[in-house]
């Protein structure tokens, strides 16, 4: 490893404990996180195209909406991204699934997406707007949220999202048949 980039991953991690030691001090940050609570229906923030056009989540409503934050550096997310498309084959013609990654850099998002095979719409969040609206502290991050875009649930951690226990768990979430 040379220099510059031993000298980078440093900063990284300063940064990385910086950021760890201020979120213990929200009075050092101003205002509050302004995270969609659960209950609340999602603001209408743009949404840009990763995998395709870019959106907005008024766009997926009318059927309920399974979102999934993930992270190229992420292994636990890299873990559920073929369960989440197993649901999504099974189920794609009564919900919805997107992913949004919280990258920096478009191409390690799209490196991730060629690893985990999803066909499932992707979306780039990388100035945090959407990864600070869905309250996204740790990844990943699978938000369901229902057909008028209202916040039901907000699952933290890596899961098998087609076992037949989740599925079941999702379908009496959303009040549907799985």
């Amino acid at each position: 490893m040379g220099r510059a980039t031993v000298k980078i991953a440093r900063m990284k991690y300063a940064l990385a404990f910086l950021m760890i030691m201020l979120a213990g001090a929200p009075s050092l940050l101003g205002a509050s996180s302004g995270a969609v609570s659960i209950g609340e229906i999602l603001r209408q923030t743009p949404m840009q195209g990763l995998t395709g056009g870019s959106a907005l989540f008024s766009q997926y409503r009318g059927k309920p909406l399974i979102i999934n934050v993930w992270a190229s550096y992420c292994g636990p997310c890299l873990a559920e991204m073929g369960s989440l498309e197993r649901l999504w084959q099974r189920y794609g013609d009564r919900i919805n699934i997107i992913g949004i990654s919280i990258d920096d850099y478009r191409e390690r998002a799209e490196v991730f997406l060629a690893r985990a095979e999803t066909t499932f719409p992707h979306y780039l969040d990388n100035k945090l707007i959407l990864e600070n609206m869905l309250g996204a502290e740790s990844i990943p991050l699978t938000i369901l949220v229902d057909e008028q875009g209202r916040v039901l649930e907000k699952v933290s951690g890596a899961k098998e999202w087609d076992s037949p226990e989740l599925i079941e768990a999702i379908g009496r979430t959303y009040n549907i048949d799985m």
